[in-house]
């Protein structure tokens, strides 16, 4: 049987195709091992800090953090978005979880807090995110939440989305288009505002007042 040159050359492209793939999906496995094991530090972390009432919940933190610190989690219910919040964004950083981006506000703090992450891993839900949308941050302090204001398209050498602001503001930042193959043009940023407790307090007495009508309109129909 004489196999032809185009024959070598198929048969050679498939295994290199074969190799590239197996090496490509042993990334994908050990960076998804790694990101689980970085969530399980970052839970049990965060329950140490809020039951020794860190200091770091009442003022400024005790120290400047090292890049790929834990700092908290970011969830997004609606979209089931869940990762954890590390400092700093170099490569393996944010292949372990979302990063901040220093010199913006630290998570849960006053001011515009700026946070990355690749759109290929833990923000590639944000593709489907609305205004008016809730997200909510884990951090030493305790709970913080926020909702969409607006979500919009820019140039990556527009760092005006990372200016201080007067309000406590949530910033997120990834690579847009999210199926862009190669390095993206473009970078898609969602802005929300958090919401004073004041506010989430009125709500939540607002809603339970909602919720107990029904229940006096029954109990009055039945007697």
């Amino acid at each position: 049987m004489i196999i032809t040159l185009r024959q070598q050359r198929m048969r050679w492209a498939k295994r290199v195709l074969f190799i590239l793939s197996a090496v490509l999906l042993g990334y994908v496995s050990v960076a998804f091992v790694q990101a689980k094991i970085c969530r399980s530090k970052a839970d049990d972390y965060l329950a140490r800090q809020i039951l020794q009432h860190s200091p770091y919940a009442e003022g400024e933190a005790a120290h400047e953090p090292a890049e790929g610190d834990i700092l908290g989690r970011i969830e997004i219910p609606r979209l089931k978005l869940s990762a954890v919040i590390l400092e700093g964004t170099q490569t393996r950083t944010l292949r372990l979880g979302a990063g901040h981006i220093g010199g913006t506000a630290f998570p849960g703090k006053p001011g515009n807090s700026a946070i990355a992450g690749h759109r290929d891993i833990f923000f590639r839900s944000l593709k489907g995110i609305h205004a008016d949308d809730e997200i909510q941050l884990q951090t030493q302090g305790g709970s913080t939440r926020y909702f969409v204001v607006w979500v919009k398209v820019v140039a990556p050498e527009d760092v005006s989305i990372l200016d201080p602001t007067d309000e406590s503001e949530l910033t997120l930042v990834t690579c847009y288009p999210f199926y862009f193959i190669g390095t993206a043009p473009k970078r898609f940023v969602v802005r929300a505002h958090q919401v004073a407790a004041a506010v989430l307090e009125r709500a939540q007495v607002e809603s339970a007042a909602q919720k107990a009508v029904p229940a006096i309109l029954v109990s009055r129909g039945t007697q």
